[in-house]
Formats: C-alpha cells, structure tokens, sequence
C-alpha cells in the first residue's frame, strides 16, 4: 500500500506547472469537494437510495482516482487512458441514478444498453485497483468472473450452469450484490466519513496533541521515547486505522526520537510498526470495520465497539511492557524534555482540540448513529479550529481536508469495489459456503485443526489490503466455517479480523514494518521481525476467543472480569518471557518456565465462575509466575545498576 499511495500524490505533479496536470488537479479537488458533500448529506440526511448513493459515490471517487493516477503518470499512453476513462467512470452512478425507476419495474434485468455500460464499469474497477492495490486482486477478480463464466465446465460440485454478460451485469451493477453492494455501503457511509473526520483532526493538530500528551504521560521514563511511541500512534490509529497512515504520520518524529536515546534503527522502527498497528483493533473506528462487523452479523456497532475494547488494550499492554523490558536491557535513559510539565501545558493550550472526539463518543452513547455522531464531530472540529491561530481551518485548507481524504480512502474504496465483484460471485455461484465446508473437511471437525487453517487462510489471503476490504473478504469466505462449528458469530468474526490484519507486521508482506524501516534506516526483514516478537499478542488473542470468551463481553461479568485480569497476567508473562529480561538478563530456564506458566493461565478450555478446576489451574499459573518474577526482580535488585534507574 506504501507504495500505491507514495505513487497517488497529488502534489508533486501538480508542482510541475504543467497545464495538464493543473487542470486535472483543479478537476480532482472538484471531484473531492463533490463528494464530501454526497457522502455528508447521505450520513446526515439519509434520503438517498442505496444504490443510487452507492453509485454516484464509486463513479466520483473512481473518476477522481483515475484524474489522479494520470496526473502522476510517467508513460504518456497511461496518462491519456486513465484521462479517457475518467467520462467512463462517471456514466454509472448517473446512469443509474436517472433510470432507478426503470431499472426496479423491469427486476433489475439487463439491456443492451446496460450491458455496454457494465462492461465499462468492469475496466474501471481493473484499472483503478491495478493502479492503486497491484495484481493481487486484479488475479483474484479474473478468477472470480472466469469462475462465473466457465463454470459449466467443472464437474461435480464446484461447478454450475455457467453466468453470461446479462446475468453478471444484472448482479453486479443493476443490484446492491455487486459492486455497490454491502461493502460499498460502508465505504460512503463509514469509511470516507471517518476518514474525512481523521483527516481534518489532523489538519487542526489534534494528532501532535496525541503524541505530546503520550511523552507528558511516558517520556520521563526509562525508555521513554518507545513508551510515548507506542501510546500516541495507538491513540492516534483510534481515528485513523491504518498502520501504514499511522507510521508515516508518527513514525517521523518518533523513531528519530528513540534513535537519540539509544534504540537501535531496527528496534525503533520495529516498535513504530508494531505500535501503528494498534489502531487497527482499537475502538471506536477499527479501520471502519467495526461498522462493516456490525452490519453483517446483525448486532449493534455499541456491541462491537465494547467487545474490541479489552482484546485492543491487552496488545497496548503487552507492547508497552515490552517496549519498557527493552530499554531496561539496554539500559536506556528517559526523555529529559518530557514529562508531567509537558503533559499540563499540552491540556491547558492545546487540549481543546480533543473536543470533536469527546464530542463522537458522547453523541455515540447517547443513541446517535455513527454517521450521525460522526457529522456532529465535524461541526465540533470545524468550531474549535478557530480558537487559536495556529489552528484555524480557511475555505483552502477545507478543501485540502477533501482532497487528502479522497487520496486516502481512494484506494479503499477501489479494494471494496473489487471485494464487491468477488462477493458477488460467491453468493451468486454459492461458492462461499462450499469453500468454508472445505476448511470444515479439511479440520476433520478438529476445533483447533479448523482455527489454525482459518487463521492460514485469513492471513494468506488479508494480505496487503486496506482494513475494511480483508475483513470483507474473510468474513464471506472464511468466518462461516467457524460458525459451523457452533461458535458465536461476534468470536469467528472477530478471529478472522485479527488474522487478516496481521500481515501489516509480518512477512513477506509486512507493510507498516518496511515503511518504518524505511524512516528509521534499519534492515526491513529484520525490523517485521522484531516487529511481530513485539506485537506478538496480535497472534494469541485471536485463540483465546476461544478459552477466554469473556474478553468479548461474552458471559457474566465476573466471567469478563476473570477473562481481562486472568489474560492481562498471562500476555505480560509471555511478554517478559520473550523479552528475557527482568531487572536481569533471564536464563533459558527461567524464560521457559515463565512461558509454560503463562500458557497455563491463558490455555484451559474456558473461564468461567462455575468452573473451579480451570480457575484453579490459572490461579496456579499466575502463581508461579509470581515466584519466577519475585525470583528476577529480586536478584535484579542486587546488581550494581549503571545509571541509577530502573
């Protein structure tokens, strides 16, 4: 994605003077402008038809997206055919918006004229995720409509009577299966509209009061600077919900930060990606997925967004207290310039500009919709910019908000838009459902056979994708075989949410992992690494789902509350045990009966208050992991310390 969007910058060939490119800019932000307008009056006002809002917001973000991969085109015949394709990109929505009434009276059944216009639709969706994902699922659509035009072909029972051009047309474009389907919705209804929000919070420096009030809270510590990095790109990922975003907004003030006080560029940057990653899993936005889980399982966002909250806050723990082992072992010094001082004079000067998100919870908890509660937080951002000067927002830096929210989110709704044409496939083929049966056959009704071959398939697959689109895709071809097996929808959808995400720290993707590199001047491999020994809860929570599901809000509260202390003191030992090191460098032995007794607080079967054999072997383990830390620390404690710190 790094890459993708490194391509997508408007700005540096609009700074070419050429006539071209500043006639196609000029028409990008008006294309921008239009629709933030679309997607606000929607969110507000909700009067637009489903499928006519869907359209017209893929046909203006595709013709802008187009505008834009020409305007940084190095090949002129490139530049020219995404210029051509830009009055293409537009016919649908329009299309669709004039002829609704006659496109319901006739059942959505295709004409000619909609079978040309499909066909059009189909070379903007190729060329819009070629240009701005790659070939990945450029490969993966191709095969999916190859599937559906040549299935009559294959025997048994993966194969089918065979789609022809009326068929695909009339689900794929004329319904809300397709390409404006469920997806689609959540892109113009969620996604651009938290993204916009993100965007302008940005604008306003809402995200440098994250990172002052992180080293107000952290940096006087040991290892300061990794501790604030990690805290403020977790606070910052709550409103934007890309790692990579995350990296490359915060990872250039703190990993030089870390460096100066002693990491290594490979720890740095490892820390940054693995703390950038945070905000995927936190609420309340989750890279809109949070919405998108909401919508398909059938429960409240409210649901969604609390049973996210315990499993994202153990993976800021973990990573904290690994982030603070590390700069005990290396016996690094604190950040000098930080501090409580720090901390009062970011809340008294600046600590209004938290206003727009106290805003979006209090209208959330109130009974708002999200797009409703998300609109309200706009109007408070735009009404707190003002208070000071360094903040204000004119009609320029409006329209730049648009602008770099469409960049953004323009590769988004391009993945969407492809996960519409392959999801459209699958329900019209029935191919999902087969597939998750074949993860099930394969299992062999194993439970932990089965999760491990979902958590391979979510990863292969949610490899390199935007947030929203890998869980789409995972939650129409994978989630159903964990459902099969009676677990509850919200622990299968939220098992294959974490495995889809996880590529962004591990290789060979690792994406947020080489950007960090790429900031920090450390090898990549190495730094995804070290990324993933630091983020490695990403990689258990998922499981314990399963043994814990308490950590979902599922169950009585004394069974959520056993769940969160229970999974707290099991992470923080396995944390300390990969580490290795506790007021001491820890031996091999030490490190494995800390990693055994962690597990035996993690692993039985399930936590609840009636089950005292389980409790009791949790409460053993969390036992002997205290033995084992009293044993660490207390030698640790008898070592000359090299800097009078701890």
């Amino acid at each position: 994605m790094i890459g993708a969007l490194d391509r997508l910058r408007i700005d540096r060939a609009a700074d070419r003077g050429e006539g071209e490119a500043a006639t196609a800019s000029l028409l990008f932000a008006v294309i921008a402008v239009a629709v933030t307008a679309l997607v606000i009056y929607g969110a507000y006002f909700g009067l637009i038809t489903a499928l006519i809002l869907r359209s017209l917001f893929y046909s203006l973000v595709s013709a802008g997206g187009l505008l834009l991969v020409g305007i940084n085109a190095r090949a002129s015949w490139v530049r020219l055919a995404c210029y051509a394709l830009v009055p293409v990109a537009l016919v649908p929505g329009f299309h669709l918006w004039q002829s609704y009434i006659d496109i319901v009276m006739r059942g959505a059944m295709a004409t000619p004229p909609d079978l040309w216009i499909f066909v059009g639709l189909m070379a903007v969706v190729f060329v819009l995720v070629r240009m701005a994902l790659g070939w990945a699922l450029v490969a993966l659509m191709v095969a999916a409509l190859a599937y559906a035009w040549f299935g009559y072909l294959i025997p048994g029972q993966y194969g089918h009577g065979g789609y022809d051009l009326r068929r695909l047309a009339s689900t794929l474009m004329l319904s809300t299966e397709g390409v404006y389907g469920l997806p689609m919705g959540v892109a113009v209804e969620y996604i651009f509209l938290f993204a916009l929000l993100g965007t302008l919070l940005m604008k306003i420096g809402t995200g440098e009061v994250f990172v002052d009030i992180a080293r107000g809270i952290t940096g006087r510590m040991q290892g300061g600077p990794g501790l604030s990095a990690a805290l403020s790109s977790a606070m910052l990922g709550t409103i934007n919900g890309s790692a990579v975003a995350n990296v490359v907004t915060t990872g250039t003030f703190t990993i030089p930060l870390m460096k100066r006080v002693g990491y290594s560029p490979t720890l740095a940057g490892a820390i940054e990606a693995a703390a950038s990653s945070a905000g995927q899993i936190l609420p309340p936005v989750m890279g809109a997925a949070a919405f998108l889980m909401a919508e398909i399982i059938g429960v409240p966002y409210a649901q969604i967004a609390l049973a996210a909250l315990v499993p994202g806050l153990l993976y800021v723990l973990a990573l904290m207290v690994a982030v603070r082992l590390e700069a005990g072992r290396l016996d690094l010094q604190p950040d000098r310039d930080a501090g409580l001082a720090l901390l009062r004079e970011t809340l008294a000067r600046r600590g209004y500009l938290l206003l727009p998100l106290v805003a979006l919870i209090a209208f959330l908890i109130i009974g708002y919709t999200p797009t409703r509660a998300a609109v309200m937080a706009l109007v408070f951002g735009l009404a707190v910019s003002p208070w000071r000067k360094e903040t204000r927002v004119g009609l320029v830096d409006l329209v730049a908000v648009c602008r770099e929210t469409l960049v953004s989110t323009m590769p988004i709704v391009a993945a969407v838009a492809a996960a519409g044409v392959v999801i459209g496939v699958l329900n019209l083929s029935g191919l999902g459902l087969m597939l998750s049966g074949l993860i099930v056959d394969l299992g062999g009704q194993n439970i932990w056979a089965i999760l491990v071959l979902t958590a391979l398939a979510s990863f292969v697959l949610g490899m390199g994708l935007p947030t929203s689109a890998a869980y789409l895709l995972l939650a129409v071809l994978v989630a159903p075989a964990l459902t099969r097996l009676g677990l509850p929808p919200i622990v299968a959808h939220m098992f294959i949410f974490y495995y889809g995400l996880v590529s962004a720290i591990t290789p060979p993707v690792a994406l947020a992992a080489y950007a960090a590199a790429s900031i920090s001047g450390g090898d990549a491999n190495r730094t995804a690494f070290e990324s993933v020994r630091l983020g490695f809860v990403k990689l258990l929570v998922p499981f314990l789902f399963v043994t814990m599901p308490g950590l979902l809000t599922i169950g009585t509260g004394l069974d959520v509350a056993l769940s969160a202390i229970l999974a707290a003191i099991g992470v923080v030992g396995l944390t300390t045990a990969f580490a290795g090191w506790l007021g001491r460098d820890l031996g091999a032995a030490e490190r494995l009966g800390m990693a055994a007794a962690s597990l035996l607080v993690l692993w039985p079967t399930t936590v609840t208050a009636t089950d005292p054999v389980t409790l009791v072997a949790r409460l053993a383990g969390c036992a002997a992991l205290g033995v084992l830390a009293w044993r660490a620390l207390s030698a640790g404690a008898a070592l000359p310390s090299r800097h009078g710190t701890s």
